[in-house]
């Protein structure tokens, strides 16, 4: 039989000894408080911290900047080109009177004219609205993150040394530490949502499935050190409404839901997700779809409509976007969940990219890369606006009402409304935008025309 040497057997009792003291630590400090909702600050003080060392970092680089003659790298926060809101005939009006003298009245085609759209496919070239909303926000100062910063190179031994201890301890301490969190709040959801089906429906079941729920997803907040501010809890979504929110990460769900009670909409999976979405659904009326399913616009319309007129059930979440945005902007929702005729429940999701960028470029990242990420930043930082309901006008159609609703909420988190449609972010420019703007250029040729010939 195989003796343990006095030297393992203490190796072996220290390594049983910490593993006890660290899970205790687990247990009291983070899933206890995570279970009953409250928080001891300990992440508020550790954010502090990080923003007083932040700080720091920032103005030694640009001190070293400085003694070496180092260009120091800006960001554009609002873009290469400035650019005013002016309306094609009145840019080509300019023109004209700059170069040939003519009056736009002159019906006639100009060859001016085609430096206008010249100078546009430049400009989009350049300084793209859409594109750059799918790549990570640029910040100005640094946050110990090599990803995030383009000064960063040799300054000072101290700087490097404090990078370094940052590198050590997201990847030796706060990545395991997240990972165990994370697989304690999934086993639980899934094992207590299991559990739960088994239950007769009503109140009792309801009660323990939304605990159940909050639970579990706050737990998973806790694995991604999130720091959520939540403001106007008032307006929070009720049964038999939708809640809709703008689109930055799949972390978003977690962190609505770790806040409230809702039934999640989505297509069905395979894997992990799969046994997470069968499990959720005993416990709770979320709403899955098969991916031919998803196709048929007007089967998911009728099985949304159907939920939303029982107001016994929970109010459905909803991302209108159809993919992530990256924090700086709202693009066009889809119209099809302001058809339905529910009252909407506007959120708007802002993060603070000090911390960590919460973006997921789906087309550049898969999954466990993009959670890898997250889970080695220092902290997950957001503030959740929870707006006023809003209904459907008589004389609104569902754009003009999806609209609204995004304007509500890119005023309200600080975010830009853009009109364009996610979906640009994989696919190519619709034919009908270029259409739309040679017809603007041939109605204003020919109705001058068609105004001197009445005159």
């Amino acid at each position: 039989m195989f003796l343990l040497l006095p030297f393992d057997s203490l190796v072996v009792n220290l390594l049983g000894i910490s593993i006890t003291v660290l899970f205790t630590l687990l247990l009291v400090f983070i899933i206890v408080p995570a279970i009953f909702g409250v928080s001891f600050g300990i992440r508020k003080v550790y954010m502090k911290t990080l923003l007083k060392i932040f700080q720091w970092a920032t103005l030694r680089i640009e001190r070293g900047a400085k003694e070496k003659n180092h260009p120091l790298y800006k960001p554009y926060v609002n873009g290469i080109i400035a650019k005013e809101p002016t309306s094609l005939e009145e840019e080509i009006k300019e023109l004209r009177r700059s170069g040939s003298g003519k009056a736009l009245d002159t019906p006639e085609f100009e060859l001016s004219d085609i430096f206008y759209f010249c100078r546009k496919g430049i400009e989009t070239i350049m300084d793209d609205e859409v594109t750059k909303r799918f790549s990570a926000e640029e910040l100005e100062s640094w946050n110990l993150l090599s990803r995030t910063n383009y000064n960063f190179q040799y300054i000072s031994l101290r700087l490097t040394v404090l990078w370094g201890l940052g590198v050590l301890i997201r990847y030796c301490f706060l990545l395991p530490l997240r990972i165990a969190l994370a697989f304690t709040g999934i086993s639980l959801l899934v094992t207590g949502t299991t559990v739960l089906g088994y239950l007769p429906a009503g109140r009792c079941k309801e009660f323990l499935s939304k605990h159940v729920h909050l639970m579990c997803y706050r737990i998973c907040v806790r694995a991604l050190t999130a720091i959520i501010t939540y403001h106007h809890r008032e307006n929070r979504p009720r049964n038999g409404g939708i809640c809709v929110a703008n689109h930055t990460s799949p972390i978003d769900v977690i962190i609505l839901a770790s806040d409230g009670y809702y039934a999640m909409v989505g297509q069905i999976h395979g894997g992990l997700m799969g046994v997470i979405q069968r499990a959720m659904v005993k416990a709770c009326p979320h709403v899955w779809f098969e991916r031919s399913e998803v196709k048929d616009r007007h089967l998911v319309a009728k099985r949304l409509t159907e939920h939303v007129q029982d107001k016994s059930k929970l109010p459905i979440l909803i991302f209108p976007e159809g993919t992530c945005i990256n924090n700086t902007s709202v693009m066009m929702f889809k119209k099809g969940s302001f058809e339905i005729g529910a009252t909407v429940y506007p959120v708007a999701i802002k993060y603070d990219p000090q911390f960590g960028d919460a973006f997921w470029n789906s087309s550049k990242y898969g999954m466990v890369t993009y959670l890898l990420r997250m889970m080695t930043s220092w902290a997950i930082v957001c503030s959740v606006w929870y707006l006023p309901p809003m209904t459907r006008q008589p004389e609104e159609d569902a754009v003009q009402f999806a609209n609204r609703v995004k304007s509500a909420i890119a005023r309200q988190g600080g975010l830009v409304d853009l009109l364009w449609d996610g979906g640009l972010k994989r696919e190519k420019v619709k034919d009908t935008f270029k259409e739309e703007q040679q017809k603007l250029y041939s109605k204003m040729i020919v109705g001058n025309h068609e105004d001197r010939s009445r005159s």
